[in-house]
């Protein structure tokens, strides 16, 4: 007798009443790429960094740290739900200074990627206020606002950025946010925003952290690129000087990018409480909630990074090649920006990514006559762009931008 041959309840078809669901525009951009069999293709959607080769390399640093880790391993169990505590440490002195470090205001964990840290403050957040609404800029990081509302939290948008014009509408910005209440949350990019590339100048960052101190606003900040923009220590600078004013805050942070580790889901999230005691509490919270979504973080990409920061040796290896990805990516904005003049602004962006002035239809048509691929907002992967194929995309794109597209 086989399940095909009985007849059950119709209620008990549990999954005969889910709603079919659209393909993930990525993966479907993904596929896309794959299925086009023309050479010269140029993949600008991806969100990796790519160099002059087009490859996405294991980093020289990350090779020996890997190797030492394999030497060195003797076990398999589990490290703890909080995951590497050494690793904490130090990727915090990196990412928050040491001062901030060393403050026990500040409490740190690690998670499945800068996705996890998100998905983990988000459901901090929940416990803490259920009423809380979270803000975020327009545009921003496709997954930010699922990731909040997974966690059942309202979110709100307030201006950004105006595509057309490649500019900070921060006036708006602040407008709107002094309709927010206390309590809300307020969804900041540290540095190399995605999808736009866009920053705000350090006044403006002393505006937003006095705006937060005043309302009594959460900022949550996600710095996913820190290094990729002007340096390690450029890139977390405004995000330390508002740290510094208000006395609650989350930061996320990712490894996937500066250091390479796109599929070990490295990444962790930091507390900053009014006192030691809250920061604890919080930290207890957030175990407990991670405890019921992945139980123990991953220890590859910890272990890594831990061995790498603990060698100075290693350490300055890291540093020499991501400075090397960090310039390739800022010569590339600057060839591009001089290849188009109508993308001048570019050049003064920082990070992988711009939002390009262009419709839906320019962006397929970009795909179907000359097979360039991108986000179809218009967000592309400027370390997709190699000396190669630069020209060739600049003539391709110049027309767009010129029609006003």
């Amino acid at each position: 007798m086989t399940a095909d041959s009985l007849t059950f309840p119709t209620q008990t078809r549990l999954f005969d009443g889910l709603d079919d669901q659209p393909l993930d525009a990525m993966l479907l951009l993904l596929r896309q790429l794959r299925d086009d069999p023309r050479t010269g293709k140029i993949d600008l959607g991806i969100g990796v960094y790519g160099d002059e080769a087009g490859r996405t390399p294991v980093m020289q640093a990350v090779r020996q740290a890997e190797r030492i880790v394999a030497e060195a391993q003797t076990t398999k169990a589990y490290v703890a739900a909080e995951g590497d505590a050494r690793f904490i440490a130090l990727l915090a002195s990196i990412v928050l200074g040491a001062a901030r470090a060393a403050d026990d205001r500040y409490c740190g964990l690690q998670t499945p990627g800068g996705t996890g840290a998100l998905r983990l403050a988000a459901e901090l957040i929940a416990r803490a206020n259920p009423d809380a609404r979270v803000w975020v800029g327009t545009p921003t990081w496709i997954n930010h606002q699922a990731l909040m509302r997974s966690a059942g939290l309202q979110v709100l948008e307030h201006p950004f950025f105006d595509q057309s014009t490649q500019t900070v509408l921060f006036d708006a910005m602040i407008s709107t946010l002094e309709t927010a209440r206390p309590g809300d949350v307020l969804l900041l990019h540290a540095c190399c925003h995605n999808p736009t590339g866009a920053g705000f100048t350090s006044d403006q960052w002393r505006t937003i952290a006095d705006l937060c101190a005043r309302k009594g606003l959460l900022p949550l900040i996600d710095i996913a690129y820190q290094g990729l923009g002007h340096g390690l220590e450029e890139d977390a600078a405004a995000m330390r000087a508002l740290l510094d004013i208000v006395p609650e805050a989350l930061i996320t942070a990712s490894c996937s990018k500066n250091f390479g580790l796109y599929r070990e889901r490295l990444g962790a999230l930091w507390i900053k409480g009014s006192n030691a005691q809250a920061a604890l509490r919080a930290r207890a919270n957030c175990v407990k909630a991670g405890r019921s979504m992945w139980s123990m973080p991953p220890d590859h990409g910890a272990s890594v990074v831990r061995t790498i920061l603990e060698s100075a040796d290693l350490t300055a290896n890291w540093q020499a090649e991501l400075a090397t990805m960090r310039a390739r990516i800022n010569s590339v904005r600057t060839e591009l920006a001089r290849a188009v003049p109508q993308l001048a602004s570019v050049a003064q962006q920082t990070g992988m990514f711009v939002l390009l002035p262009l419709s839906r239809e320019a962006v397929a048509e970009l795909r179907v006559k000359h097979g360039v691929y991108m986000v179809e907002n218009g967000r592309m992967n400027v370390a997709g762009l190699r000396s190669e194929n630069l020209p060739r995309f600049a003539a391709a794109l110049e027309p767009y931008l010129s029609k006003g597209e």
